[in-house]
């Protein structure tokens, strides 16, 4: 028999559909809500409702955005000819915050995964294909899939499909981490960085 209310017992329920939150953070993010001043509630249900009323994927790049297109591919400022294929908006965020790249990009929703039913249709690797074909301008893709069975799967699938177009493709380095140990590093990411070396 549960003792909690109803509406407590829906709200754990819901959090814990939510990835990586369990039973027990469910509850413990339940009660601190239930704690919380009506006020700071009202405003996190307002953030989640607004969430799914505004939010949407670009038509370009299928990157998150309230516009359409979405900033990136409406700033004039931003090399047309360079495309940086990620797995998810999170990438995006990442990249563009280290300040190295001005160029677009191109969202393709996860990446190739048999185990979990995942195939290249299920991805927008078929927009990718047709923006390619349709824009004369671009002559290189960046393949920044992550440096997982997956993403190296991926990025070798988009890569094989982006031959007989002739646009250069290349992948993002892969390697140590700065201020990173040797001997704690795995083999994968040892070869690739001897792999990658370059001229000092």
């Amino acid at each position: 028999m549960n003792i909690l209310p109803i509406p407590l017992q829906n709200l754990i329920i819901e959090f814990s559909k939510l990835p990586g939150i369990g039973p027990k953070t469910a509850s413990r993010l339940s009660f601190y809500l239930l704690k919380s001043k009506a006020t700071d509630v009202e405003s996190f249900a307002r953030a989640l409702s607004e969430l799914k009323k505004t939010v949407t994927f670009c038509s370009c790049c299928f990157n998150l955005t309230e516009k359409n297109p979405c900033p990136i591919c409406a700033d004039l400022r931003r090399d047309k000819s360079l495309i940086c294929v990620v797995e998810e908006p999170m990438d995006i965020v990442a990249i563009n915050s280290s300040g190295e790249f001005n160029g677009l990009y191109h969202v393709l929703h996860g990446s190739i995964s048999p185990i979990n039913n995942v195939g290249p249709e299920d991805l927008k690797i078929n927009e990718l294909l047709n923006r390619l074909k349709q824009n004369v301008d671009i002559k290189e893709i960046i393949l920044a899939t992550n440096p997982n069975l997956e993403g190296e799967a991926t990025a070798m699938y988009i890569a094989k499909l982006v031959k007989p177009l002739g646009i250069k493709t290349t992948r993002i380095a892969r390697g140590l981490p700065s201020g990173g140990d040797l001997e704690y590093a795995d083999e994968v990411t040892l070869s690739n960085a001897m792999k990658g070396r370059k001229e000092y």
